[in-house]
């Protein structure tokens, strides 16, 4: 616990080792049925005892150049957020190039002026105050080990954004479906110098560009099926 006074590790009922890592690293570990990636990391706030939180997922870790400027803030909290670059790996090579990186993020803030705002499950902080500064140093993100688990990921990711996207009001749109794919590939291939990361940039401008088509066509057919449905239809029926 060089950087944290508490660890708070908040498990949607896990069934592998990580109540007893936990209990290795005298955590606080909390069970919690997994209700969003928002709602959850907002349930984990809510258990922190202290002001400042330094939110970190499963995936993530800190590089030592952004722990020793964590440290050397830590006595002194002279903002109320802070926010450092997200520095993904993918099949086992870090990648410097595309929409990847700089990735920013804040992940370090007072609780009291933050919390986990966005559209699932694409979560992000939500700020109420303008006292933010740049941390060196990356937090290190250790994605993909496999392109065939960025698949499956990219499949999951599309329905529960799909859902997000409908329950907000959007509704399908055919230009939306040719033209966004097509400019997310040509924005990180090219704009974005993806191509830099060899046949590693080529796959992630790619699968982003299929995951952009598949939350657009996946929002198409769970708008027709809503209109479909039965009460849908009953509805209409008794106009």
């Amino acid at each position: 616990m060089d950087i944290a006074d508490e660890i708070v590790v908040v498990d949607s009922f896990s069934t592998d080792a990580t109540s007893q890592i936990c209990a290795e690293f005298n955590c606080k570990f909390i069970q919690h049925p997994f209700e969003g990636h928002i709602q959850q990391k907002n349930y984990a706030l809510d258990q922190a005892l202290h002001p400042h939180v330094l939110s970190l997922d499963a995936d993530e870790a800190l590089s030592p150049e952004l722990k020793e400027s964590i440290q050397s803030i830590k006595n002194d909290w002279e903002y109320d957020a802070y926010y450092f670059n997200r520095l993904s790996s993918y099949c086992g090579q870090f990648i410097r190039y595309g929409s990847w990186y700089p990735d920013k993020k804040v992940r370090l803030f007072n609780k009291n002026f933050g919390s986990w705002g966005g559209v699932n499950p694409h979560d992000k902080v939500v700020l109420s105050t303008e006292k933010v500064h740049f941390l060196k140093g990356d937090l290190l993100h250790y994605t993909y080990n496999t392109i065939s688990e960025h698949g499956s990921q990219i499949n999951y990711f599309s329905s529960i954004a799909a859902k997000a996207a409908y329950e907000s009001g959007k509704r399908f749109s055919i230009l939306k479906l040719i033209s966004k794919p097509l400019w997310r590939f040509f924005r990180d291939y090219f704009l974005k110098r993806g191509f830099m990361a060899g046949y590693r940039g080529l796959t992630i401008c790619f699968l982003s560009a299929a995951e952009t088509y598949l939350k657009i066509i996946k929002l198409w057919e769970l708008q027709k099926m809503k209109e479909n449905s039965p009460k849908k239809i009953n509805q209409d029926l008794a106009k």
